[in-house]
């Protein structure tokens, strides 16, 4: 489930009136396109970094790390590519991505199981994925895949009894018991059999499930959120139904539907027979769909399925940092030659993530031992880490962050929930090896949204140990989906360094050991970059103390933004840089009456910026300096940045008037302007733009992340020696401009909403 805006948020084609662009518009930083392309310097670091990191965590509980990256196609204005799930094109560039996985791992099956049906749509979610074995050995040696396009052939049923016989065949030489089902309808072929040696019935008169109709029909009954449930393979029977397909090279000569294994080598032993059965029947080419296969430690199942706006791949589960910095850049070349991008650029030049985020799951090489088992105070120690430091919540955070957003944090629920977490925590810390049911039961009401889906939290415990979902609940996995997808493998890889890290720490050692109660300074102080970063080195400092340190190169990067600024200019005395901060979006209406859509509205028409003033010139002091915003002059707070002083301001204004929002009295600030006055008489007007300064449109999305910039630098508007009527924004002298009153301030921000117009 996605959030929507109530209105188009940073595309919105607000225009203003122009004005004289300083050199130091010019002068501003323009990062070159791709991240992805990182410096020799940085990939060295990185490679370095990951090896003293698995060296490290050696001793260690196990650690196994999965992801969900998520690509779009950042060029397309298609729904499929901005908000819908399913799509032609979509399913087209997923295959074209399978087939050069494929050419990566030869041996490795195809398979194209039952994909998720969610409530609002009409049919399930394709679902298309690469199954191999991690020790090298082919998985699969039947026929391949025909993953191509073309123009469709008839279908070719006379090859399907060949291939029925040739499987009986192969099943009984492999100790299997098998024969043909006999149907009213011959068509689907059928074949059932059993592996424990029992015999089986082939006739659907007295076992009717025989008779049952693909779990791929339209017509069949929606697949329920538990996943769809074998009930003849539950009782040893496994039903095997042979579709006839369409010819080279649109479509596969036959589709052979496959039942729901117990484990791995079953599944295994089942596509052996497949494989041999096929090439026996001379099949040219054959598909494999059906119920998802059976997974353990000895497998790597990667799968494609698409979600609103993106192409998401279940990346599958790697024993080591290394192995998944290795798989993660093949993913992004892969997903690169196909034309997929893991962020978005704007027409005003913001830049946001692809759109689907880029979470990442740990857990163990078995449900036995994941390290959220094998250390019982892990999850939750990490859960009172995570509250201590709201960096890991919000600093690699999508746009939207929140109470009503996909990943809220404990903290940012009903209060009195809060509480009762710290009690639950306090309760488990008193037992010295809690169960896993006991850490699932105490914690999974507190990790949850408003409207209590376990799915939409900052930890996702939902497949943890949970007895109420059936297949997939029980698999000590834990989920961190406070998370946008990042640019590059590299910045991908040094975030799982930065929470692997965390995670063998915490499995370890206590490092907060107790609730942190933030209150309003969550969302007042820490919506600010700066404090952000600052929280962000405390994590990093602690991460040296417990020799998991990250490296200088490797935290630089974490902690590097280049998208969220939106420009800078110095004078004689001073540097002033303006940046995007956070925002916490309020969701419009009430969350049960939503729960049950793809999306929820929200009101996104609140924007926030960051003022730092960084002082040049030992003399500086902050009383010299007047800034006015609306005809206030708005406070800055002292902080230290590396033992320099640093003095900062966030503003929150209304940035677009929602079709459907809050506050219908409340326009929009079509600029931002800034007045900065120095006593010694320098004075600049800085005026921020949501559009370009002249109004006019642009000629299409951004080239690059440099066109982007370019753009952004563009809508950053610097005059110097504004008159004092400007200055203030009355006709009075600036030393009259009244304070900002104290009920539209914070101790970080101040509500532009909440002053009235300058009627200068």
């Amino acid at each position: 489930m996605g959030m929507s805006a109530s209105s188009g948020v940073a595309d919105g084609r607000t225009s203003g009136s122009a004005g004289s662009t300083s050199a130091a518009n010019a002068a501003a930083r323009i990062p070159s396109d791709g991240v992805a392309s990182e410096s020799a310097a940085m990939r060295a670091a990185l490679d370095g970094a990951v090896l003293q990191h698995d060296r490290a965590s050696s001793a260690a509980v196990p650690v196994w790390l999965g992801a969900e990256p998520t690509f779009t196609d950042r060029y397309s204005e298609s729904r499929e590519w901005l908000c819908e799930a399913l799509g032609a094109d979509k399913e087209a560039r997923a295959s074209k991505l399978l087939a050069r996985l494929l050419e990566r791992q030869p041996g490795a099956a195809v398979l194209r199981p039952l994909g998720r049906q969610y409530a609002n749509e009409p049919r399930p979610r394709w679902c298309h994925g690469i199954y191999a074995k991690r020790n090298g050995e082919p998985a699969w040696a039947g026929p391949v895949d025909a993953i191509a396009d073309g123009e469709p052939t008839p279908a070719s049923l006379e090859r399907l009894p060949r291939l029925r016989d040739a499987l009986l065949e192969t099943l009984t030489r492999a100790g299997w018991t098998a024969v043909a089902v006999s149907t009213p309808d011959p068509t689907p072929l059928r074949v059932a059999c059993r592996r424990d040696g029992q015999p089986v019935s082939g006739d659907a008169r007295t076992d009717v499930r025989l008779a049952r109709e693909s779990i791929h029909a339209d017509a069949r009954e929606p697949v329920p959120d538990t996943a769809p449930v074998d009930q003849l393979a539950a009782d040893g029977v496994f039903l095997l139904l042979l579709h006839a397909g369409g010819g080279r090279p649109a479509a596969n000569d036959a589709w052979v539907e496959l039942p729901a294994t117990p484990d791995v080598p079953t599944f295994l032993a089942l596509l052996d027979a497949l494989g041999r059965a096929a090439r026996q029947a001379d099949i040219g080419a054959m598909g494999l769909r059906g119920f998802p296969p059976a997974v353990d430690a000895s497998v790597a199942w990667t799968t494609l399925t698409p979600d609103p706006a993106v192409l998401e791949i279940n990346q599958a589960p790697e024993s080591t940092l290394a192995a998944f910095r290795e798989s993660t850049r093949v993913l992004f070349e892969l997903a690169a030659a196909e034309g997929l991008s893991p962020y978005r650029l704007h027409y005003n030049g913001a830049v946001s993530d692809s759109g689907g985020g880029g979470q990442l799951t740990f857990g163990g090489p078995s449900p036995a031992e994941s390290p959220f088992f094998s250390a019982p105070q892990l999850l939750p120690r990490l859960i009172r880490y995570l509250i201590r430091h709201p960096s890991l919540s919000y600093w690699f955070a999508t746009q939207y962050v929140g109470g009503s957003s996909q990943s809220p944090r404990p903290d940012e629920g009903v209060r009195e929930s809060f509480v009762e977490l710290e009690l639950g925590l306090e309760q488990l810390a008193l037992l010295e090896s809690p169960r896993c049911e006991m850490i699932w039961s105490t914690l999974r009401h507190f990790l949850a949204d408003a409207s209590g889906n376990p799915h939409r939290s900052e930890l996702n415990i939902e497949k943890l140990f949970n007895r109420f979902l059936p297949g997939r609940g029980c698999l000590g996995l834990v989920e961190f989906r406070a998370l946008a997808m990042p640019q590059s493998a590299e910045l991908a890889t040094a975030r799982a360094l930065l929470l692997r890290s965390l995670i063998v720490m915490l499995s370890q050692r206590d490092v907060v050991t107790r609730l942190v109660h933030w209150g309003d300074e969550l969302h007042d102080r820490f919506a600010l970059p700066f404090f952000l970063r600052q929280d962000l080195r405390e994590v990093f400092s602690d991460l040296d103390g417990a020799g998991l340190g990250l490296g200088q190169t490797i935290e630089e990067a974490l902690l590097g933004k280049d998208a969220i600024s939106l420009g800078q200019v110095e004078t004689a005395q001073y540097r002033l840089n303006v940046q995007q901060a956070l925002e916490f979006w309020p969701l419009v209406g009430d969350v049960a009456s939503q729960e049950g859509g793809g999306s929820r509205l929200v009101d996104a028409s609140t924007a926030r910026i960051q003022l730092r003033v960084d002082p040049i010139v030992d003399t500086f002091d902050p009383a010299d300096l007047s800034v006015i915003v609306k005809g206030h002059r708005v406070p800055l707070r002292a902080e230290r940045a590396g033992g320099a002083p640093v003095y900062l301001i966030g503003l929150r204004f209304r940035s677009f008037v929602p079709w459907s929002g809050l506050h219908p009295a409340i326009g929009a600030e079509k600029t931002v302007p800034i007045v900065l006055r120095h006593r010694s008489g320098d004075s600049v007007r800085v005026t921020l733009f949501p559009w370009r300064p002249n109004g006019e449109a642009y000629p299409g999305l951004p080239n690059d992340l440099a066109d982007a910039a370019a753009r952004r630098v563009e809508r950053f508007v610097v005059e110097r020696s504004v008159s004092e009527r400007e200055v203030a924004g009355h006709s009075v002298i600036a030393s009259a401009v009244p304070d900002a009153p104290s009920h539209v301030t914070t101790p970080y921000c101040v509500d532009l909403r909440r002053l009235p117009a300058s009627t200068g």
